[in-house]
């Protein structure tokens, strides 16, 4: 079967239904929860949307309290899962396109989510379809597990696996080609200072980022009882730095704040973070007691690398490479202090217990305490495994290319499946671009992953012979 030339085919279809996704906001919206819609209105109707579209297509469906669905199609015992999840980040800011108008140019189709992760979603349903309309006998099921809360804490599928089976093998389309068999451990650690004695203090507020797993592109301060030179300092601040910013005097106060630039935390290289940059001049500015004791805590810890040496959480494996920091949120105010919310990705091998202990002795001095809030531990699949081998078979032949295994920092569904890796769907060479302004995906490779994830379900669903 030419997967590649019937993905070709429709690809008019498969763009119309990925523009129609794009452009649900299916950001989670606390303003919405309730009960009945656990994650808001935007997630819950880009749920809907998914399982709509397998009930057309006659296949099996389940929602599962508004939280986690299911399309199912096949018969057998064992089932392949392909875990996709249809809530995106933030929009945040500096945006070309309409961050949800799912426009087309130059061969790209841009929106929120487009690569992260219903251009990949939709490319593995066309998949689905495509085989199920091509008659082929499987001896496995296949069931595409949607998420809806996959960016704020994977709730939905940890609903999905406290009630319902876990797939014999799967994977997540929803990172990078050719395979990636480790995930990086994925803990938030929250920093924590304790309010100021007095409330004498000249940094009134700070406030940068939304999620832990983005890198803050704007950070914004509130000041009082600053020297008068203050103004003067910060656009020389800003134009050594290459930055752009505003100061603005609000009656006895003056507000002032950062661009920086929005990434994914798996590489915080890859941004620039707003909150430390704003952090940096602060700490030349700033001489009262505690609002100095915060802004030295963010410099100290994060301005000069993202590898946490300075906190005694740096480690490097050969399996996953660096454990990354990224300062993702960051608050103060001298009523409740300062808190410093961490996006860490530990290596496979990361001694975990020994560098919490090992933090913990070094804030005391900086002024901070510690929780961690989450801990996913990291994720390893047996390069020598059924799905690693019939996966590298399948890239392998739909590309010409060696199926390499791969390590990242992210966090893929995969890491919830006892038997899962993230398959695709970017490939080698291309920029990511997720949780970043005027996120894009390359339609030519839309419809290549959907060729290929066609194959991987057929050569997944067929069971080896004993």
């Amino acid at each position: 079967m030419n997967w590649q030339q019937q993905a070709e085919e429709r690809q008019n279809e498969l763009l119309a239904d990925l523009q129609a996704l794009v452009q649900i906001n299916s950001v989670l919206d606390e303003s919405t929860m309730t009960e009945e819609v656990p994650f808001g209105n935007g997630p819950l109707e880009a749920l809907n949307w998914m399982l709509e579209q397998g009930k057309a297509q006659d296949m099996k469906v389940k929602n599962m309290a508004n939280k986690v669905g299911y399309i199912e199609m096949g018969e057998g015992e064992e089932m392949v899962g392909i875990l996709c999840h249809v809530d995106v980040v933030p929009a945040g800011s500096d945006w070309v396109h309409a961050p949800f108008g799912a426009e087309i140019e130059d061969g790209k189709l841009f929106g929120r989510g487009a690569i992260d992760d219903k251009g990949p979603t939709m490319a593995a349903w066309l998949a689905m379809k495509m085989v199920k309309d091509a008659g082929v006998k499987l001896d496995r099921r296949v069931r595409m597990i949607i998420g809806s809360d996959e960016e704020t804490g994977f709730r939905c599928v940890e609903h999905y696996f406290a009630n319902e089976e876990m797939p014999t093998l799967g994977f997540a389309p929803d990172a990078d080609f050719p395979i990636i068999n480790a995930e990086k451990g994925i803990a938030v650690l929250e920093f924590n200072q304790a309010p100021a004695a007095s409330e004498n203090e000249q940094l009134v507020s700070f406030k940068a980022g939304h999620r832990t797993n983005m890198v803050p592109d704007y950070a914004e301060a509130v000041l009082t009882d600053v020297p008068q030179s203050t103004e003067m300092i910060f656009h020389a601040f800003l134009s050594n730095a290459q930055l752009q910013g505003e100061y603005t005097e609000i009656g006895d106060t003056i507000k002032i704040s950062i661009k920086g630039k929005s990434a994914h935390a798996m590489e915080p290289n890859a941004g620039v973070n707003a909150a430390v940059k704003l952090a940096q001049f602060l700490n030349v500015i700033l001489t009262t007691e505690h609002a100095k004791q915060f802004v030295n805590f963010v410099v100290t810890a994060f301005a000069n690398e993202t590898r946490g040496h300075a906190l005694k959480l740096n480690f490097n494996d050969e399996i996953s490479g660096d454990t990354t920091l990224n300062a993702g949120v960051v608050s103060y105010t001298p009523q409740t202090g300062g808190k410093v919310e961490v996006s860490m990705r530990y290596s496979v091998t990361y001694p975990y217990a020994d560098k919490i202990a090992a933090v913990a002795q070094v804030l005391p001095t900086l002024g901070f305490t510690l929780a961690v809030t989450e801990n996913s531990e990291p994720h390893h699949v047996d390069a020598n495994s059924e799905l690693i081998q019939k996966l590298s078979k399948v890239y392998e032949r739909n590309t010409g290319e060696q199926a390499e295994l791969l390590a990242i920092g992210g966090g893929t569904y995969a890491r919830e499946l006892d038997n899962g890796v993230a398959f695709g769907m970017l490939f080698p060479g291309e920029p990511d671009i997720a949780h970043q302004a005027d996120e894009f995906v390359v339609i030519e490779n839309l419809i290549k992953a959907a060729a290929i994830y066609a194959d991987a379900i057929i050569e997944l669903a067929t069971k080896e012979e004993v």
